[in-house]
């Protein structure tokens, strides 16, 4: 036996719900109405309801197919509007669209590329005090997803290491990190590259991963120098601006325990790189402007390094970024 009963729900369509009688009661309800004698369904009139039956049990015929149900929906409740959902950072815009460069400005780079890079140090009391940093910014306007992951992250790292083990860890990248770096600043500041047995130990395998990509550096022009955007109110210390084969670009040095094969890997690098050229393109200290960026990842096991260039075209799309979550920065501080 079968009960058709018709049911609207919220949003305008509505379905055909089927309640039968339990096959197994069914099962046995014949078989005992058969021991005790005729069935009174065996007086209903099979054929004339055939076709019915077929219609309702029938996996592959419905006795309502797509077409007519969406017509009568579209008579009794009005046509189907589907809405295309996008995330917010998708939709949103910065209110603000501020330069990303002053190409303009730029003298003449055949000048320039005689001049020994420059090393502007940051003043921590002054600079510090009241400016925000382009790292601070980032990490105060991460988004629910990154800080899930950064904390599942931790979390395991803890279970692994204990509260004091993974402290250690992390102050030993620390220290691998600047030890990288110094050695970085020394080859490109003497325009040479060292034999390897003259690098500290912790910093070997950097080096010697980032060997194929620093015969394609040259002309540096500044080196783990700071920058200051007065306008926007931020600052930062670029890593190094120098050219990578024949492009200027602001270039920035990573190093990772595991691989980062593509640009999304590197997860909020290239809107810091585009934060730094922006904050160097607005600062008057710099004669020059940089439209490009390079990210290196570096490993420590000596393995190629990957390096992730930035056109000028991904610059602009990172620059957009940086400037949204400069507002969302700026919005928690009010």
């Amino acid at each position: 036996m079968f009960i058709f009963k018709r049911a609207p729900f919220a949003g305008g369509f509505r379905m055909l719900q089927y309640t039968s009688l339990t096959f197994g009661f069914c099962i046995a309800c014949h078989r005992s109405s058969s021991r005790r004698g005729a069935s009174p369904y065996n007086s209903v009139d099979s054929e004339r309801y055939s076709s019915l039956v077929k219609s309702v049990m029938s996996s592959r015929v419905s006795s309502q197919t797509p077409e007519t149900i969406q017509a009568e929906d579209e008579h009794m409740f009005g046509p189907v509007v589907k809405v295309q959902t996008t995330s917010r950072q998708a939709t949103r815009l910065p209110k603000v669209m501020y330069p990303f460069s002053h190409c303009e400005d730029t003298p003449e780079t055949e000048d320039l590329e005689s001049v020994p890079p420059v090393r502007i140090v940051l003043n921590r009391d002054r600079d510090r005090s009241s400016i925000p940093s382009v790292t601070r910014i980032l990490q105060a306007t991460l988004s629910p997803e990154q800080l899930f992951f950064l904390e599942r992250w931790k979390r395991k790292m803890v279970a692994e290491l204990g509260e004091e083990g993974f402290k250690d860890y992390t102050k030993n990248l620390f220290r691998q990190g600047k030890l990288f770096h110094s050695a970085l600043e020394e080859v490109l500041m003497s325009f040479a590259t060292r034999e390897d047995d003259q690098h500290a130990p912790d910093v070997l395998g950097y080096m010697k991963s980032i060997a194929y990509i620093l015969e394609d550096v040259s002309a540096a022009r500044a080196i783990e120098s700071s920058v200051r955007h007065d306008t926007l109110n931020y600052l930062g210390i670029v890593d190094c601006v120098a050219r990578y084969r024949g492009v200027l670009c602001i270039i920035d040095w990573k190093t990772s325990e595991k691989r980062k094969p593509f640009l999304s890997n590197t997860y909020d690098n290239p809107i810091q790189v585009a934060a730094y050229a922006g904050a160097l393109n607005g600062d008057d200290r710099y004669k020059y402007q940089v439209e490009n960026g390079l990210i290196v990842v570096a490993y420590k096991d000596g393995s190629p390094a990957h390096a992730h260039q930035l056109n000028h075209e991904l610059m602009l799309e990172y620059w957009e970024k940086w400037l949204i979550r400069l507002e969302e920065f700026q919005e928690q501080r009010r």
